[in-house]
């Protein structure tokens, strides 16, 4: 009985020793892999990482009366500046005025629209681009009772012509705007020079207010289409879609090579954007829902 006894504590403790070893050899198979669990961690602290500091996010942006009268570009600008974390200062002018803030200094990116105007800056020497990437068209409005035919006109020199004929009052802009240009272009090719007519009459403003003068004056006027529309006038719209009233906007940065204070970096993202897929499809899209029709098309 003794030795059964014995026996029975030799093999306890053989059991004893055997768990005790076990464990010992699974505690640091454990520890091993614990650095496993610590790789989500790591990957989490990765996308944590900070964006990009931005030095500079204010972008100053010179541009046409059009593009702001029209609402395109209060339409477009919350959805760049959530994009990009910059911000704005926008000042609008016709182009000839927004491309001498460039010229002076006050402005770090142009938004215009009157290519002979952006390829003479561009040819100045400071590596500048000229970016077009959208149009419309012009458009002759005036009194729905037409006086001068225009309406049946068949291109807007012959449509000019037949103002000038009629002596039917005709507001200009006379601002050295890109529409401005456009209209002296037109004037050209009807072989009609209007200044100092009575008929013609200069108010040197922009556009707003060229359509609100020739609704009080029950005028004709020369308006981008987009413009237009956007204005409450009883003006109606007697020519669209000539080949002489397209209409190009384009978009320029200002480099360092003309103003070392330029911000250079933020003229380049603000073009990177809106020549991105998502900026021209909401320039596709504007003004479909509430007028109907696509106001402005762009150029991929």
């Amino acid at each position: 009985m003794k030795k059964f006894f014995a026996l029975m504590v030799a093999l306890l403790m053989v059991f004893s020793f055997a768990a005790c070893a076990q464990q010992a050899t699974e505690a640091p198979q454990a520890a091993e892999a614990a650095p496993a669990a610590e790789e989500p961690a790591a990957e989490e602290a990765a996308a944590a990482e900070p964006e990009a500091v931005i030095d500079n996010p204010v972008i100053r942006l010179s541009t046409t009366t059009s593009v702001n009268d029209s609402g395109l570009l209060p339409y477009l600008q919350p959805y760049f500046e959530e994009d990009s974390g910059y911000q704005l200062e926008v000042t609008s002018a016709g182009t000839g005025a927004a491309i001498e803030k460039a010229r002076n200094g006050d402005a770090d990116c142009l938004l215009v629209h009157a290519k002979s105007s952006e390829e003479e800056y561009c040819s100045e020497g400071f590596g500048e681009v000229r970016v077009p990437f959208m149009y419309n068209y012009f458009v002759i409005v005036g009194p729905d009772s037409d006086p001068a035919g225009v309406k049946n006109a068949a291109s807007a020199s012959e449509a000019f012509k037949a103002i000038a004929d009629a002596g039917a009052a005709f507001i200009t802009r006379g601002d050295d705007s890109g529409t401005n240009k456009a209209e002296l272009k037109i004037w050209t090719a009807a072989g009609i020079d209007p200044a100092g007519q009575d008929w013609y009459v200069n108010i040197g403003a922009g556009m707003g207010q060229a359509l609100t003068t020739a609704d009080e004056m029950q005028a004709y006027t020369l308006s981008d289409k987009a413009t237009y529309l956007a204005s409450e006038n009883s003006l109606s719209l007697l020519l669209e879609k000539s080949d002489e009233m397209m209409n190009t906007y384009s978009m320029i940065a200002v480099t360092p090579e003309r103003w070392p204070d330029t911000n250079y970096v933020g003229a380049e993202a603000f073009i990177a954007w809106m020549t991105s897929e998502k900026a021209l499809d909401l320039i596709d899209s504007y003004g479909v829902e509430e007028y109907g029709e696509q106001l402005f098309f762009t150029i991929r």
